[in-house]
């Protein structure tokens, strides 16, 4: 008896493409039929916008006999108020050359006579470009800032690291801080705060507490589990763990916090100038309302001394081995600097002399003339044709669109790329902004976030993948990352505005070049770890150079990658509202006018507002992302 094979008929299969395919096409037909209707044009009358115009005037007339004001929040300006007097009036009376010398001492005891020497002349700096007084106010703002953010940030930050369930509670509330666009933090500080010193330190200290937290937490965190048992085991109590064991053996990483916080309250104190915050923020705002590169250049210039100043200390500090305790030669010479500028500073003037100044406003900015007038062709060709070929298209397409249609196209997208948790997040913030009536002031600024994010993908993309894959390159680039992510946000509207004049193109190149240098350190450091392992199976088995990349290490760094681009969309929203300066309008410019025009407070809050909801919105997409698996192939 013979048997057949009975064959049964494969199963058909969709392709992967055709459903998406089929929801693009049938998002393509809405909008041609729909287009122009449900837009939410702006309004900048909006009732709304009048509600927290009135609530700021109540606040104001009622400051001082407010309960919430007369006992609770009045103290605490109050407070800091006499924080930053007390640290403006010391570095005051220090002088010139007694600063100088302090500060030439406690570089040489961090990082010796290399650390020192960059210490005093980056100092002898301020005074020659005639900023002495400004950067000692900066100075000053940025110490009782982080100084406030240690207090608080450091003692969190290590409750954060030894309890999961603080950490968990934490992170959403961290997550959000630093989304948050710079600017969003001044429009309520100033309505609960009043506008001056005090509201510019409490922002900057709000700004740059993130990073103490969370890294002060990863520190508790990487500690040997090993080393907490064994002083368990030898009966010390948990406050003696935590004193002689937890905090000693994360000392480096901490000192790593403390300088991240640095650098964080360095990038936003010029924008606390917008709320009467004293510094250096001053001239570069009063550069970038005229349009002159001669005015912001110098102040900026002195920004990124004091950044680079600052930072090799605290790298240095990092670094050292906590072993290797000061030598008395390393005192004595600390001790003979300090000393001699302190007994220098009663016998010369407390100013910078006016002699040792000088002013090179008219040269910059006739080079900059030059430059504008010389290249003009060139400069006006680039802008004109991405303006006309993507962003003008894009922004009428975003604001065109009725509300509705690009509120479920969100939803799809977000669905697709992040889960159902993200999407949903993604939509309340949108109904939110409809809501709050900045619908296509937010287009426009999503438009521009958008073209941003993009271009600063690709090219973090392929300079990470090169950096990757060439050690010399990599070598090369990296201390041009190191100076450009030192660099307060402000520094890059320098050369934008040099070249480009006040256009939102402007905004985007400054955030381009903002945003790329975290994009490549995430990219490069994403490929060079995957496992050597898999990188030698796969050229055995006669991978090309391009298939190991595209088959192997980016599918891999995948985690990595995707983190790039959350950073460069956080990095690039901030920085796109700051452009709001150069001509990039829309919910940026809103927040500036809202500071600059009493009548148009309300209006400039919630832009504020509408800008937290965008980040909070790209974030929550971008990080589902991250957490979700790798998509398989059916078999």
């Amino acid at each position: 008896m013979s048997s057949t094979a009975v064959s049964t008929p494969s199963r058909f299969r969709v392709p992967g493409w055709v459903a998406p395919t089929g929801i693009a096409l049938l998002f393509v037909v809405a909008y041609l039929i729909f287009q122009g209707t449900g837009t939410l044009p702006h309004n900048s009358e909006a009732p709304q916008f009048a509600a927290v115009t009135e609530l700021r005037e109540w606040i104001d007339d009622h400051r001082n006999d407010n309960p919430v004001f007369l006992y609770f929040l009045n103290y605490i300006r109050i407070f800091v108020e006499a924080l930053f007097s007390l640290l403006q009036t010391t570095l005051y009376a220090l002088g010139w050359p007694g600063l100088i010398g302090v500060m030439g001492a406690l570089a040489w005891l961090a990082g010796g006579w290399r650390v020192a020497l960059g210490a005093v002349a980056g100092f002898c700096s301020f005074g020659v470009f005639g900023l002495w007084q400004a950067s000692v106010d900066t100075l000053a703002l940025v110490a009782s800032a982080v100084l406030l953010s240690l207090v608080i940030g450091i003692p969190l930050g290590v409750w954060a690291g030894l309890s999961v369930r603080v950490r968990k509670l934490f992170t959403p509330v961290l997550d959000v801080m630093q989304i948050m666009p710079h600017f969003a933090y001044l429009a309520p500080l100033a309505l609960f705060f009043h506008i001056g010193a005090p509201a510019g330190v409490i922002a900057t200290m709000i700004y740059s507490i993130p990073p103490a937290i969370r890294i002060t937490a990863l520190a508790i965190q990487r500690v040997s589990p090993t080393a907490v048992e064994a002083s368990a085991s030898l009966g010390a109590t948990r406050a003696q763990t935590l004193l002689k064991v937890h905090l000693p053996l994360a000392r480096s990483t901490m000192a790593l916090a403390i300088n991240q916080t640095i650098m964080m309250a360095l990038s936003m104190v010029v924008i606390a100038n917008l709320i009467s915050a004293p510094g250096l923020g001053s001239d570069i705002i009063r550069g970038l309302s005229r349009a002159q590169v001669g005015i912001m250049l110098p102040a900026g210039l002195a920004i990124v001394v004091m950044a680079v100043v600052l930072d090799r200390m605290m790298v240095s500090v990092a670094k050292r081995d906590p072993r290797n305790k000061i030598g008395r030669s390393s005192l004595v010479v600390a001790a003979v600097l300090a000393g001699a500028g302190l007994i220098a500073a009663p016998l010369l003037p407390r100013e910078w002399p006016a002699n040792l100044t000088i002013n090179l406003v008219s040269e910059i900015n006739d080079v900059v003339l030059w430059a504008e007038t010389s290249w003009f062709g060139v400069t006006s060709f680039i802008k004109d044709t991405f303006s006309n070929l993507v962003l003008n298209p894009l922004e009428h397409l975003f604001t065109s669109a009725p509300w509705w249609l690009v509120a479920a196209a969100v939803l799809v997208v977000a669905w697709r790329i992040s889960g159902v948790r993200p999407a949903l997040t993604a939509l309340a913030c949108l109904l939110a902004i409809a809501l709050l009536g900045t619908w296509e002031h937010s287009m426009r600024t999503l438009t521009t976030v958008a073209v941003a994010v993009v271009v600063t993908l690709v090219i973090g993309l392929l300079l990470g993948v090169a950096a990757a894959r060439w050690d010399t390159y990599s070598a090369f680039q990296r201390p041009l990352l190191d100076a450009a992510q030192t660099m307060p946000s402000f520094v890059y509207l320098l050369p934008a505005l040099a070249l480009f004049g006040t256009t939102r193109f402007t905004a985007i190149f400054a955030s381009i070049i903002f945003a790329v240098p975290p994009v490549v350190r995430l990219v490069e450091d994403g490929i060079r770890t995957v496992p050597a392992t898999v990188v030698e199976a796969a050229t055995s088995a006669g991978s090309t150079s391009g298939q190991l990349l595209w088959k192997v290490q980016l599918p891999m760094a995948r985690r990595a990658i995707l983190l790039a681009a959350n950073q460069g969309i956080v990095m690039t929203l901030a920085m796109v509202v700051v452009g709001a300066l150069v001509g990039a309008g829309a919910l940026g410019y809103d927040v500036v006018l809202g500071f600059s025009q009493r009548t148009d407070f309300g209006m400039g809050f919630v832009a504020g507002v509408a800008m937290v909801l965008l980040g909070v919105m790209l974030d929550r997409i971008t990080q589902g992302a991250d957490r979700r698996p790798s998509p398989t192939k059916g078999m």
